[in-house]
């Protein structure tokens, strides 16, 4: 009985075997049909995602508000604490949204209407002062010809005008599709905050019921880790992103370039992507200033943005961050390249909290294996 015991779980064994390199070679074999399949799931949930994104990045200052109104004496709002601090929070977002949309988003949708609509004239201006340097100059050294040449080639006005602009603002962002996510995910993320213990003790309990003590306990722990990474990284991005534009505003404007505030603004945005953000904004933003100001003051700006960054890099970005994210510089671009490839923009901002995660976990499971051979 035990020999026929021992053939069937031989054969099992070989057949679980078997059907995992089958499902291996299926997966590997349609790899890009998983991946369309997979970024649909994302699409479809992305209101969802963006409602905890908000959650996460108001749970703090909800936290602080609730205290302060269960501290109060009135019964009515010490009973509805966590609602009034919800209520709140969403208030003072709504009127720095207000403030936003009264004075930076018209400087801003001016200042991208006034670029479209002079591109060409600052094109040209560009290529006439690329013609007229002095023989003595350094710049005579390089290859005017070929650059001219390779500036002749582009035709700025078939790609960069006001309405290429905003057709190509609608086909990437679905104006109607974004507007419904938009409110979708503020509702979604009110719930969170108002039910987060609720849904908290629901996962606990399901969590609980399935697993092992021991088991329960490795994924509360892995829990709390992701969950302090992934707040620490999201919310100390967007600050940094937040006083990053507002210094390369302010230092562009005291230099006299044009279009300071937005290019600050794109600067600030484009360094929430670590690594590859900050190249890319500095660098379309020195190019514009070539176009909009000359060679002379784009070499100022870009002087004056690089020591910016490094000042954010060296001495802003650690204070803010801290040691939460404590990943060598090699994987952050691995993940960011990696995130950025299958899901966007979106996966090389949020690539590096998650690939954090993962190297925590690959690296106690690497001290559990050497603790076993001992």
């Amino acid at each position: 009985m035990e020999k026929k015991t021992n053939i069937w779980a031989k054969w099992l064994y070989w057949f679980i075997f078997a059907t995992a390199v089958i499902l291996v070679y299926k997966t590997l074999d349609n790899f890009s049909d998983i991946t369309n399949w997979v970024k649909g799931i994302f699409e479809v949930l992305m209101p969802f995602m963006l409602g905890i994104l908000l959650a996460y990045l108001f749970y703090i200052p909800c936290k602080k508000i609730e205290k302060f109104y269960q501290g109060l004496r009135p019964k009515i709002i010490h009973k509805r604490a966590r609602v009034f601090s919800v209520f709140t929070v969403y208030l003072l977002a709504l009127i720095i949204i207000i403030i936003a949309i009264q004075f930076i988003i018209p400087n801003l949708a001016q200042s991208i209407a006034d670029l479209a609509n002079n591109i060409e004239t600052y094109y040209q201006n560009t290529i006439n002062s690329l013609q007229n340097i002095p023989e003595d100059s350094i710049l005579r050294q390089i290859d005017m010809n070929a650059i001219q040449e390779a500036l002749n080639k582009i035709n700025i006005a078939e790609y960069i005008n006001l309405n290429t602009i905003f057709q190509y603002a609608k086909e990437v962002f679905g104006v109607a599709r974004g507007i419904f996510d938009f409110f979708v995910s503020i509702i979604v993320s009110v719930y969170i905050l108002v039910e987060r213990t609720q849904i908290l003790c629901f996962f606990k309990k399901v969590v609980r019921a399935i697993f092992k003590q021991k088991n329960y306990q490795a994924i509360g722990k892995y829990f709390n880790i992701t969950n302090q990474i992934f707040f620490k990284f999201l919310s100390s991005q967007l600050l940094d992103a937040f006083v990053v534009g507002i210094l390369t505003s302010v230092a562009m404007s005291l230099l006299g370039v044009k279009y300071a505030i937005l290019l600050g603004f794109f600067i600030g945005l484009s360094n929430l992507i670590p690594y590859f953000g900050a190249i890319v904004g500095v660098g379309i933003s020195i190019i514009i200033t070539i176009f909009t100001g000359g060679i002379g003051k784009a070499i100022w700006m870009a002087v004056v943005v690089i020591i910016l960054q490094q000042i954010d890099a060296n001495i802003i970005n650690p204070k803010i961050v801290g040691k939460s994210l404590e990943i060598s510089p090699l994987l952050v671009i691995f993940s960011v390249t990696i995130g950025g490839a299958y899901f966007g923009v979106l996966g090389m901002f949020l690539a590096v909290p998650v690939f954090t995660v993962l190297k925590i976990m690959i690296e106690d499971y690497i001290d559990y294996r050497e603790k076993m051979k001992v």
